[in-house]
């Protein structure tokens, strides 16, 4: 079954790039293409959608209001020409941020995200929403089931991961951020290029560092901001 896309643009030119570009791949539909957002709106109260691929410059509605004006989203990812709005989207659990002019391998790595995402909602299980989980390879044959509750931190290896849980240390093969993009925004965030931790794991916060189960953990310094505003919301 193809990945089904809705392009929201007012610049049609910007618009055919990211068609032109989705037709190259034959797992993804353009279902539909909008300049203006209040359309779009319309048409996803009756069509079903499982990407879009969204400007945030636009009049009468922009793609942040949009966002915001829509219950239970689709993926979202962002198509702009300014970067000034990553943060205020990352918050709104975007899966990707595409600055234009949009050159097409870094378009492909956004898919990539898609692809991990999607694959990835299908280890969930619709009868385990109370207490979701994740399936991972931790060796060639064997695949662990790790609720995701149970996750502490992600700690990168360079091409492997451990992951420690209330349970247990599990080691896999993958990089921070591919692993990351699986998780749920709301719950997990980035605190260093080598750390993911569970936002409610966070026992304390002290400087540059904070505190899980009695281990600090440093803050890396381009991440600090963005760290100490999530958490502060989090506590409201």
């Amino acid at each position: 079954m193809k990945i089904k896309c809705l392009i929201i643009d007012d610049e049609p030119l910007a618009i055919n790039v990211i068609k032109n570009y989705l037709e190259q791949i034959e797992d993804y539909e353009v279902i539909n293409t909008f300049s203006n957002a209040i359309e779009a709106l319309n048409f996803l109260k009756t069509n079903l959608i499982d990407v879009i691929f969204l400007d945030i410059n636009m009049p009468v509605l922009d793609g942040i209001n949009f966002i915001k004006s829509v219950e239970n989203p689709p993926l979202v990812i962002i198509t702009t020409a300014y970067e000034e709005f990553a943060l205020e989207t990352y918050e709104l659990d975007v899966l990707d941020y595409l600055v234009k002019p949009i050159e097409f391998p870094r378009f492909m790595k956004a898919l990539n995200k898609i692809n991990r995402r999607l694959e990835n909602n299908k280890s969930f299980q619709d009868n385990s929403k109370d207490h979701p989980y994740i399936f991972v390879k931790i060796d060639k044959k064997k695949m662990k089931k790790i609720f995701l509750d149970e996750i502490l931190v992600i700690e990168s290896l360079k091409d492997y991961l451990k992951i420690s849980t209330t349970s247990g240390k599990f080691i896999i093969h993958s990089t921070l951020s591919d692993f990351t993009d699986l998780l749920p925004a709301r719950d997990f965030i980035r605190i260093h290029r080598s750390y993911t931790v569970a936002i409610d794991k966070i026992d304390a916060v002290e400087g540059n560092s904070i505190e899980i189960e009695g281990i600090r953990y440093v803050i890396g310094r381009s991440y600090i901001d963005e760290v100490k505003q999530r958490i502060l919301n989090s506590s409201l």
